[in-house]
């Protein structure tokens, strides 16, 4: 899951720029249009996802080796309430169980990810690859195709294998691009023979400025203006590399198709008729999807990143731009490497342009010379950072197209969390976010946006990154409190099933009765879910109450005793 970004820090601009390729995007003209009633293309694929580290738990068992992840959760203070993944969902070995609930929402695809240090446990497969990780996921993929679930397969969601990251420094070193194709030619010659769909990364701009400048990820380094761009730029040569192993090595024969999945607010002008806020707008789009999509689609970094980093660096006094270049050779290697792009979305913010000046010292968000800005009127469902505002999704699709060439996309994540002390699962926030976000891509397919699947964002409550378990992106409730990890779903799974089934929004008629109907559901598994502690916390109650009030009473008695004998004298 993406957190682009943080509300409340100010980011800005500072040049005047040619607006880079986007001739064909019309900025000024934004159709905010009345909820549209019709269906998707017939073979439309509707999915939902996860990611290795967020779900599985089992992080120490069956010879897995540990990840980043493992190392940065585990130390205090980094993530909140001090949780871990260290079991999460379960996920290990709840396979036929998550199975039984794709089935009943009808799913076509489902995305996840698999873990590198779970098949590598050093990361380098000549140390050692470990059979019982194959097991698990040949597993897991064939129980999906045997119940005609399309897996869609990521290579990378941000769980480095620790060795890496010790020994090499991870991302920032060059090596990396060699040890990430090994682990994807492993994955192709086990797996290729099931799997058609395959992502190398999942929103690398978290790993690289999540991970390498603010420090709010793993590995949790502040190299502030650098680090970011160098682990992007590995980043991308990376993807490019496994891209080519693919096609050279095993398209012919397996015939799937590969690509990589970027994460992107939408940025909307504030001032549509200003061309500063505009310039600003695309700049925020640009140096998020744009920094990696267009030298995959182009050969090269965006043009105003290339300008703008190169003009601070210069005001800076370095002798040449923070962000790296692509040679002649690699730019034409790394353009095209991509069948497909997967698109994840959440949210949109108001974009003006703000003067940061070079003194303020190197960083990737004074880079961008912007601010940003929220609407107070968005709905706010309890994440800090999303809010629901559904057209600026139809307007990033759209962008795709004109920057791209119309590639073919697959969106790989869209949702929306929630923070609430209480269980709550009539989620009718979530109802409404998926209704009209979905609208908004049919809408974008109306555009002519060559969209060929969406998934929902996530399956299940999991493992938030730096926001552990306060924060629930899941259709189903997975009860962390209990040992056994139960599920219950949510009055979104009732709604976003009834989509599915109508492959859309047939009529405003059936529309309207289905809101009513899925949350006349989640009254009963409220129910449920409110005396199922009653039994599964019984073992709390024995192990832990129990012994504590013995303790309490023994401790009031002697007091009491003490007390009697003293009144005595």
């Amino acid at each position: 899951m993406l957190r682009h970004g943080v509300p409340g820090r100010c980011h800005v601009l500072m040049l005047v720029l040619c607006l880079s390729a986007a001739e064909d995007f019309q900025w000024t003209k934004n159709e905010w249009g009345a909820f549209y009633y019709g269906t998707f293309p017939t073979g439309f694929s509707w999915g939902a996802g996860s990611s290795a580290y967020q779900t599985e738990g089992a992080w120490d068992k069956d010879g897995k080796g540990m990840s980043i992840w493992d190392v940065f959760s585990h130390k205090k203070g980094k993530i909140l309430m001090n949780d871990t993944g260290d079991s999460s969902c379960e996920g290990y070995y709840k396979v036929k169980d998550d199975i039984s609930l794709m089935k009943d929402l009808k799913l076509t695809h489902y995305c996840f990810s698999i873990s590198w240090p779970r098949l590598i446990p050093t990361g380098i497969k000549s140390d050692h690859v470990n059979e019982k990780g194959i097991e698990y996921y040949d597993n897991l993929i064939n129980l999906l195709l045997e119940s005609k679930i399309t897996p869609i397969v990521t290579l990378y969601h941000w769980d480095l294998p620790r060795v890496l990251q010790d020994k090499y420094g991870g991302w920032q070193n060059i090596s990396m691009v060699s040890y990430f194709n090994d682990f994807a030619n492993l994955c192709f010659e086990r797996f290729g023979n099931r799997v058609k769909y395959w992502i190398t990364f999942n929103n690398p701009w978290s790993t690289a400025v999540e991970g390498h400048e603010t420090g709010e990820h793993a590995p949790g380094l502040q190299l502030r203006g650098t680090g970011p761009y160098r682990v992007a730029h590995h980043m991308i040569k990376a993807h490019a590399k496994v891209w080519h192993t693919y096609d050279t090595q095993w398209r012919h024969k397996q015939k799937g198709l590969l690509g990589i999945s970027l994460s992107g607010d939408w940025g909307e002008p504030v001032d549509i008729t200003n061309l500063k806020d505009i310039e600003a707008a695309e700049r925020y789009v640009q140096f998020s999807m744009g920094w990696f999509a267009t030298p995959i689609f182009h050969g090269d970094y965006p043009q105003v990143m290339k300008d703008y980093i190169g003009r601070k660096s210069a005001e800076q006094g370095l002798g040449s731009s923070r962000l790296p270049t692509f040679s002649a050779q690699e730019k034409s290697y790394i353009k095209g490497t991509s069948d497909f792009l997967g698109v994840g979305h959440f949210t949109t913010r108001y974009i003006t342009q703000k003067n940061f000046p070079s003194s303020r010292g190197n960083s990737y968000f004074t880079d961008r010379d912007l601010a940003e800005l929220v609407d107070p009127h968005w709905p706010d469902p309890g994440s800090e950072w999303l809010y629901s505002v559904p057209w600026g999704f139809r307007r990033l699709l759209n962008f795709v197209k004109t920057q791209y060439g119309n590639p073919m996309i697959y969106v790989t994540e869209n949702g929306v969390s929630e923070k609430t002390l209480c269980t709550e699962l009539c989620d009718d926030w979530r109802i409404q976010y998926h209704r009209d976000y979905i609208n908004e891509l049919l809408k974008a397919i109306k555009d002519g946006v060559n969209v060929k699947g969406y998934t929902a964002w996530s399956l299940l409550d999991k493992f938030e990154w730096d926001e552990g378990y306060s924060e629930r992106f899941g259709l189903y409730y997975v009860d962390f409190r209990n040992k056994n990890k139960p599920r219950y779903p949510k009055a979104s799974v009732q709604y976003y099933k009834r989509i599915i089934s109508a492959n859309g929004f047939p009529s405003q008629r059936e529309v309207e009765s289905w809101k009513r109907k899925a949350t006349e559901t989640c009254s009963t598994s409220n129910q449920l879910l409110a005396t199922d502690p009653l039994t599964s916390h019984m073992e709390m109650v024995t192990e832990i109450v129990v012994p504590t009030v013995c303790t309490l009473c023994i401790l009031l008695s002697a007091v009491f005793l003490m007390f009697l004998l003293r009144r005595r004298n």
